[in-house]
């Protein structure tokens, strides 16, 4: 039993150091915009904008922004801010036509790349309101507000 409580230990330590070491992503958009999860749970009460969660149906599953699209991000590409898109995946189909819709792209968080490259896609597919919650479903979650599953 000890020796599975410390092997827990070691792999959480393990999980957090691996995640701690991801780059994080550009604190700015070009031709889009930076939103708080305040800001974002304004929008979500008031129903003005489309919500897209680039994460995996899993992390969807086990919780999401009410009323969110889940559009997974298949990422190949580098985590950097001149990644090449071409190398992943993002279904436009299952995202608003109207490419003048609001619409609010997220992740897990500050070194989610799935929601930033989704939105600078997003922004080249000509999308003119892009918002990207650059914090995230962790800072959506840590200010308390709701949570669908």
């Amino acid at each position: 039993m000890l020796r599975r409580v410390v092997l827990a230990v070691a792999l959480s330590s393990v999980a957090s150091l691996s995640f701690a070491n991801e780059p994080e992503t550009p604190t700015s958009l070009k031709g889009g915009k930076v939103i708080s999860a305040e800001e974002a749970g304004t929008l979500a009460k008031s129903k003005g904008a489309v919500f897209i969660d680039t994460r995996s149906a899993l992390n969807f599953g086990k919780g999401h922004v009410p009323g969110a699209i889940s559009v997974s991000y298949k990422e190949k590409s580098d985590k950097v801010e001149a990644f090449d898109g071409s190398q992943d995946q993002f279904e436009f189909a299952k995202i608003p036509a109207d490419k003048a819709a609001k619409i609010v792209i997220y992740s897990d968080g500050p070194t989610g790349w799935k929601s930033y490259k989704a939105a600078v896609l997003s922004i080249k597919q000509g999308y003119s309101n892009v918002m990207y919650l650059r914090g995230g479903f962790t800072d959506w979650s840590a200010k308390g507000l709701p949570v669908e599953r």
